[in-house]
């Protein structure tokens, strides 16, 4: 999906990074128990000043023309270690260092690699308390409950060294880079090129159960710009979830971690007591912990328990196993506090992510950090109680994206840092002199947005040509087909939208056009298509109609789709007008009707030919129909990546149900045929934690009436090599006619349970796919031309035929994550083998990237 690619074009725009610099000291320290990196560790050579600390991966590198011999590793809660170096030479070091022995609930526990034990271990004991109170103090239990957050995200190119002056004298194009390179606390130095920043309030009331979120501040600026503002927006949420340790589940990089206090824990995790020491005044336990099999989505490092009967943890500590199976992650750290008020809530007041990106293991990457401050907590009511009654579950402020500076320096805390004099803003503009940069920037604009701006300011360009995808692309009946559009934009007008094309095939030698006018009940901010849509819209259209083959999230003239496993001449010609309103809601109800009036004109490869009183064949140019669609589509919680002209699916954790009816008479406005068709469907994604997750589509639907076969239920079939959701891999475009039918569509992503545990073939990290899909069909005797009484009918096309009553079936075995971005599954089919033309098996791929 279009979500999981964005990451690589963000990371191709922006790791430009410099080349690196010798050490004479450098390595890695981990923990001798887990195993995990200790990042922040200090390492000094004894008796100078002279040393660095670890970095989040637990790496550290020191150049030094000291003598001194030995380096002193020293950690809280850890045993302090000193080794002997060789001075004038490069030292690689790999250091473990012990935690700290120490006696609880008189138990001894000793650093050391003895064989774990569940049974009788204290520290499972220990953390099962911890998991039955978990649910005890949270503060969503009580009535109401507000707070206010600020949220600041940075990505910033890692290990930044700009490259130095030429001797010459000469000025570089990228010479001011120097300006901007900031310093983190650990020493690593950084050219921050994206920053977000936004400050809200959440206000929660448990009956009825209403959480709304008012944004009153909002600033970005950096590469992302090329991007949706709201679309990245919702993409980063997601990526970068407020992470809650006390469910089962954390989602995080679109995936689902195991909590180290999920009832499954034990089960997942080997934990350890380390160590006791005092957080706020408060004794407390360091549980360490690590998963038992380090390339499954959990988590390492550190729960601080109070040691009292509340179990309340005080704060927490998570990093990513090294062998994790996760893609561009080199290391994180997620550092949480919490306090407890009164009436022993707990309260989050930090939520901290530290992350590097890598593309591969060698490149220097990606920064990025994710910190939410939280403050005010209380438990009363809020001043006005009218927030509930919104509807979107996120308010903005009109003036959120115009807040001045004082705004910001009164309320970004002071753990955010200060404002620094070169921003990112200033950095964009310097870069955006710069020629090379400027060009590079449009270009990829143009790859991601998919239209080219008729304005050099992208925010001034009332109108915009594209999708660019379309211009150039082929098919059996067109032969080549060159096609030019555009779209009007919220330059142009917030409410009125203006869209279309025109399209010339060199082989049928037919000029296709469609113009599209819509007017919106909503402002738009970017898009006439974005979330939530409440419009009306009128459309008049004229091309070839793919009997038989959809596309969801692309179109069908799409050149990356031209390539196919046979010629797709099942098509017909369709005029189409339509009058549409639609209304969406935040609750997730949306709903419309469609009149539509239009004309199908057959084709030499998709005859209309009509059975007479007396079975005679009379060939039929066209027909015509007059119908009214109605639309119910319910998806509470649903999130995606919003484009111009598609939503792309980011989670599909909540269920997504959907209802049509399309109806027509006999006569009326020129309607050839009485015509009732119902279709239904239901969508939805099962987690099963470490154990990957299962996508189920189902649908059923039911024409009621006596129509020709262009009328009939023709199952979607894929005729590209290509990766299609909701689609039939082995099946001929109009294979099967029917009047009813019952489809499901089951996906099982495994994320490399199984072969994560193969030796030599989980360190390739490839991702397991297995697909079941299938259909069962029926056609009704008044709809079979074959049966004798169809007078009225079309005869069916050679090659199409009615279904028996076993159901159609297809299975697929696949492998994803192939080099981190292509996935091969290898399908066939499970019957109806005996049918000519057909293809009973092959490979299929997608090419995109995932976390």
């Amino acid at each position: 999906m279009g979500t999981k690619y964005i990451c690589c074009i963000f990371f191709m725009l922006i790791v430009w990074v410099a080349n690196g610099q010798n050490t004479i000291i450098k390595g890695v320290v981990n923990d001798s128990i887990t195993g995990e990196a200790l990042p922040y560790v200090s390492v000094l050579l004894k008796g100078t000043t002279i040393g660095s600390t670890t970095d989040l991966d637990g790496q550290f590198s020191i150049s030094t023309s000291s003598k001194v011999r030995i380096l002193q590793f020293s950690y809280l809660g850890y045993a302090e270690k000193e080794i002997r170096i060789t001075p004038g030479r490069t030292n690689n070091l790999k250091i473990e260092l012990a935690p700290s022995s120490i006696t609880l609930s008189e138990v001894v526990v000793k650093g050391g690699k003895d064989k774990y034990k569940k049974k009788d271990n204290p520290a499972v004991a220990f953390v099962k308390n911890a998991i039955e109170r978990r649910e005890s103090n949270d503060p969503r239990n009580h009535d109401y409950f507000r707070y206010d957050q600020y949220e600041k995200m940075v990505f910033a190119m890692n290990d930044f060294q700009p490259k130095p002056k030429k001797p010459d004298g000469k000025v570089g194009k990228f010479d001011f880079l120097v300006d901007f390179v900031d310093t983190l606390e650990i020493g690593t130095t950084v050219l921050p090129v994206s920053e977000r920043e936004k400050v809200s309030s959440v206000y929660f009331r448990k009956n009825p159960k209403s959480e709304k979120r008012l944004v009153k501040g909002a600033k970005s600026a950096g590469i992302d710009e090329i991007f949706s503002r709201d679309g990245i927006q919702q993409f980063l949420d997601e990526v970068f979830r407020e992470v809650n340790i006390f469910q089962n589940d954390i989602p995080l990089f679109l995936n689902r971690f195991v909590s180290p206090l999920s009832t499954m824990g034990p089960n997942f995790y080997k934990y350890y007591l380390l160590d006791t020491l005092e957080i706020n005044n408060q004794k407390c336990v360091d549980l360490g912990f690590v998963p038992f099999n380090s390339e499954t989505f959990g988590f390492t490092g550190h729960l601080y328990i109070t040691l009292d009967s509340t179990y309340f943890v005080q704060r927490v500590k998570l990093n990513v196993p090294k062998k994790i199976n996760l893609n561009f992650v080199g290391g994180m750290t997620i550092e949480q506090t919490f306090d407890r008020a009164e009436d022993g809530t707990r309260i989050i007041t930090k939520d901290d992510i530290n992350v590097d990106f890598k593309l591969s293991q060698k490149s220097k990457g990606m920064y990025a950090r994710r910190l939410n401050i939280y403050s005010n907590q209380a438990f009363s009511p809020p001043e006005d109680a009218s927030i509930f009654q919104e509807s979107a579950p996120v308010i903005t402020d009109k003036e959120a994206f115009r807040r001045p500076e004082d705004f910001w320096e009164i309320n970004r805390p002071e753990e955010a840092g200060k404002r620094k004099q070169h921003t990112v803003e200033a950095l964009m503009a310097k870069l955006r002199s710069v020629p090379i940069f400027y060009i590079t920037e449009k270009v990829v604009s143009i790859l991601v947005s998919g239209y080219i701006a008729t304005n050099k300011d992208p925010m001034k360009s009332k109108f915009e040509f594209g999708p660019m995808n379309t211009a150039i692309s082929g098919n059996a009946i067109e032969g080549a087909r060159f096609r030019v559009g555009g779209t009007t934009t919220t330059a142009f007008s917030k409410n009125l939208f203006l869209d279309g094309y025109v399209a010339y095939g060199t082989k049928d030698e037919k000029v296709k056009y469609d113009a599209i006018v819509e007017y919106s009940f909503n402002e738009k901010k970017e898009y006439r298509k974005e979330f939530p849509v409440h419009s009306i819209r009128a459309e008049y259209k004229y091309d070839i109609n793919q009997l038989g083959q959809q596309y969801m999230y692309t179109n069908q003239d799409n050149i990356f789709l031209a390539w196919k496993r046979q010629r797709d001449t099942r098509a017909t010609y369709l005029r189409n007008a339509e009058l549409t309103y639609y209304s969406e809601h935040y609750n997730g109800l949306a709903y419309g009707a469609v009149f539509r009036n239009k004309k199908e004109y057959a084709t030499e490869y998709s005859a209309f030919d009509r059975i007479g009183p007396d079975n005679q064949i009379t060939p039929v140019k066209s027909y015509s129909m007059t119908e009214m669609e109605f639309k119910f589509r319910y998806a509470p919680n649903e999130k995606f990546y919003q484009t111009r002209n598609y939503r792309y699916p980011i989670t599909l954790d909540a269920p997504v149900f959907t209802v049509s009816h399309v109806t027509a008479l006999k006569g009326v406005l020129g309607s050839s045929y009485t015509y009732n068709r119902t279709d239904v469907g239901i969508q939805k994604r099962f987690w099963f934690s470490a154990f990957g997750y299962v996508d189920i589509i189902g649908k059923a639907g039911k024409v009621w009436d006596k129509v020709p076969y262009p009328l009939l239920i023709i199952p979607n079939a894929n005729l590209s090599y290509t990766v299609q959701p909701e689609s039939y891999t082995c099946m001929n475009a109009m294979e099967f006619l029917n009047d009813e039918y019952a489809s499901w569509d089951v996906t099982y992503f495994m994320n490399g349970a199984l072969l994560n545990r193969l030796p030599l073939v989980k360190k390739l990290k490839w991702r397991e796919v297995f697909s079941f899909r299938g259909l069962y069909g029926h056609l009704s005797e008044k709809n079979n031309p074959a049966n004798g009484g169809g007078e009225g009918l079309y005869l069916f096309p050679a090659g199409s035929y009615a279904m028996s009553s076993t159901p159609y079936m297809e299975v697929g075995v696949g492998v994803e994550n192939i080099f981190k971005f292509l996935r091969l599954d290898y399908v066939w089919r499970l019957n109806y083998k005996d049918h000519p033309g057909i293809q009973t098996r092959g490979v299929r791929f997608s090419m995109h990237l995932t976390f």
